[in-house]
């Protein structure tokens, strides 16, 4: 009788842990950071883009014809938050993949991009990931060198080696307070010889994506569309020397 109540009461003590850790999982995967409103305009096409919605991506089909970024979400941000800055990017003569991803951690599926660099015949894939997506997209593009022609980080660093084949844009605001400045000087070590760094005035964490201020930031003292724009401006300028 005693080992009998002994064994109910660990079951009952494992259950109760079970239980607990399911509800503390569920409560974090479901406090995420939701897009804003206003992107809904960037996930229609325009004139000049065409968009469509594939499984779990979106595709941004503009004017290039040879050049594609695939785009890792920050972690726990709504990755429709992403549209405005992908939809430009296509206008401006490289198209975009946006992913979902599961529970919104790209983390939880580092080779998503394989599916589409599969599926669709462009000449010159680039990975790119803000924060904690782009920690994702630098150790695909690691492991897939041979497929990937560069990386674009926005407020992020790779956490593995990337080839010095491999063309590598960083770009972070001044204002950036979520960012861990430290790691990032620290990560230089695993950069690409072939790179270059783009230190935006007044940006800061939450305005590369549209879905409000994240957790821990600096305010900016630019507009969302301002820190978007000079980033675009930025990658679409280095597309021909950078990345060529």
């Amino acid at each position: 009788m005693k080992n009998k109540r002994k064994l109910l009461y660990i079951t009952i003590i494992i259950t109760i842990i079970i239980l607990l850790l399911a509800s503390i999982f569920y409560s974090y995967i479901n406090n995420y950071y939701k897009a804003d409103t206003n992107i809904k305009e960037y996930l229609k096409s325009s004139n000049n883009v065409k968009v469509s919605k594939n499984n779990n991506y979106y595709y941004f089909d503009g004017k290039s014809e040879d050049k594609a970024i695939i785009f890792y979400p920050g972690g726990k941000v709504e990755y429709t938050a992403y549209a405005p800055i992908l939809h430009k990017l296509s206008e401006n003569g490289i198209d975009c993949f946006l992913i979902k991803m599961p529970f919104n951690l790209a983390i939880l599926n580092k080779n998503a991009a394989d599916s589409i660099i599969k599926k669709y015949k462009y000449k010159y894939w680039y990975l790119a990931g803000h924060s904690l997506g782009g920690v994702a997209a630098s150790t695909y593009t690691h492991d897939n060198k041979d497929k990937v022609s560069g990386l674009i980080l926005l407020a992020s660093y790779p956490n593995k080696t990337i080839d010095n084949k491999t063309k590598l844009l960083s770009i972070y605001g001044t204002n950036d307070g979520v960012l861990d400045l430290e790691k990032y000087k620290q990560s230089k070590k695993y950069w690409s010889k072939k790179n270059k760094e783009f230190i935006i005035y007044g940006a800061n964490h939450s305005g590369f994506g549209n879905y409000g201020h994240q957790s821990g930031d600096k305010k900016a003292l630019i507009t969302n569309e301002q820190q978007q724009q000079e980033t675009i401006d930025f990658i679409i300028n280095r597309i021909g020397d950078v990345f060529k």
